[in-house]
């Protein structure tokens, strides 16, 4: 990440938003780079002959940032609204896929067969998403640990700094959402917390 002074994302963010195409164009020469990684990371883990390219998620993922209207706190915010789109985006063409595929049968993924971080069939990917949107609803931060890591490649250090925590705080975050994604792959239903 470069070195950009803290809280001018947030500005910009805040300034485009309002209507304002130069801080759009600012924006963009601070971001664009992480989220060209970012995008690259989620596409890395899909099948081959994936339709996807890396600008073609980042802009799909920024339209529909476009018709959202967010209350930006903060660089990390925004990151993680577009970790969050780019996994919608690619969710959303699989379910498309598979419904054209396979009749909508979505089978169940253990997380002990996504450990290596390679989801390639639309099926396991339609699963995790479900069980991620469904720990976001009971732990928000903890489904955001799992978007920046998994999806997004960034390392522990990296979303300490983005969400600005410790990295003792991410590696906990990211055992304890583990954790709780595979038990409830696995069918068991287990409050956040729990061990």
């Amino acid at each position: 990440m470069g070195e950009v002074p803290q809280g001018t994302v947030t500005r910009l963010l805040v300034d485009w938003q309002a209507g304002d195409d130069r801080a759009f164009e600012q924006l963009m020469s601070l971001i664009y780079g992480e989220l060209r990684r970012l995008a690259g990371r989620y596409l890395d883990r899909e099948r081959d002959g994936h339709t996807f390219e890396t600008h073609d998620l980042i802009h799909e993922a920024f339209l529909r940032l476009i018709d959202q209207r967010v209350d930006w706190q903060s660089r990390a915010h925004f990151f993680a609204v577009a970790a969050q789109s780019m996994r919608r985006i690619l969710v959303d063409h699989a379910r498309r896929r598979a419904a054209l595929r396979h009749g909508g049968d979505v089978r169940r993924l253990a997380l002990d067969e996504v450990a290596d971080l390679a989801v390639h069939r639309h099926e396991e990917l339609i699963a995790l998403d479900e069980a991620l949107s469904e720990l976001a609803r009971e732990e928000e931060t903890l489904a955001r640990v799992v978007d920046l890591h998994f999806f997004g490649g960034f390392e522990h250090d990296e979303i300490a700094a983005l969400l600005g925590v410790s990295n003792p705080t991410v590696r906990r975050r990211w055992r304890l959402a583990k954790a709780w994604l595979y038990r409830r792959l696995a069918g068991s239903e287990v409050p956040v917390g729990a061990d």
